[in-house]
């Protein structure tokens, strides 16, 4: 028992300490030329919604590391965060996305999008459309989109213009690190209106946190 407790008490300075480091990369950035995290992603990981950035604060750390390391294998296509994601150490990617998977989930304010739009895209989330083989985004992403972690990560709350340009990007190759291809599948038989509808719908749901499993 006594040496079970040493081991805790030893980790706990390691991972203060690494939060620490973690914070102020988020912060400042990193000695190889990073640039600090909240300059797109906000000092409380809630994004910029009106730029298509995501929220990062309360998702899964597996799956933020992972997504760092597909944009630094080529399989997220972005101008700005491959070479972010290639000034990254190791360490560093691990302390990040956990970071930021412990922060808070912050509230989301409604964006007022015609009702009429939102109950298109309320069906295609909860229900699909079968007729066009589209499952529900809910049946992989859970219940009310909070996610399922690691590979399905909380889309409840993210904006509109980030849901879209995803989907957008399945369609056009330029991300392509989604689980046995099916978020390619899907997004290839989204019409640009369902689209335009499940992505306003998203937007106008509360955020939850994405580290259910």
């Amino acid at each position: 028992m006594k040496q079970i407790l040493l081991a805790a008490l030893t980790c706990i300075p390691i991972l203060s300490q690494a939060a620490d480091e973690a914070r102020n990369i988020t912060l400042q950035g990193n000695k190889q030329g990073a640039p600090a995290c909240q300059s797109c992603h906000g000092t409380d990981g809630g994004g910029t919604p009106s730029a298509g950035i995501p929220r990062l604060a309360g998702l899964n750390a597996a799956y933020i590391e992972q997504q760092l390391k597909n944009f630094r294998a080529g399989k997220r296509s972005n101008p700005i965060m491959q070479p972010i994601a290639d000034l990254l150490t190791e360490t560093e990617v691990t302390q990040v996305a956990a970071y930021y998977a412990a922060l808070p989930v912050p509230l989301t304010t409604p964006q007022g999008a015609d009702p009429a739009l939102l109950r298109k895209g309320e069906a295609i989330a909860t229900v699909g459309d079968w007729s066009h083989e589209i499952p529900a985004c809910f049946q992989c992403h859970g219940p009310n989109g909070k996610g399922i972690a690691p590979h399905f990560p909380a889309i409840a709350g993210q904006s509109a213009l980030y849901i879209s340009n995803q989907i957008e990007a399945w369609k056009s190759g330029t991300r392509s690190n989604d689980p046995a291809g099916l978020m390619k599948s899907v997004a290839d038989k989204l019409s640009p209106e369902q689209i335009e509808a499940v992505s306003a719908y998203l937007a106008d749901q509360q955020s939850t946190n994405g580290n259910q499993k």
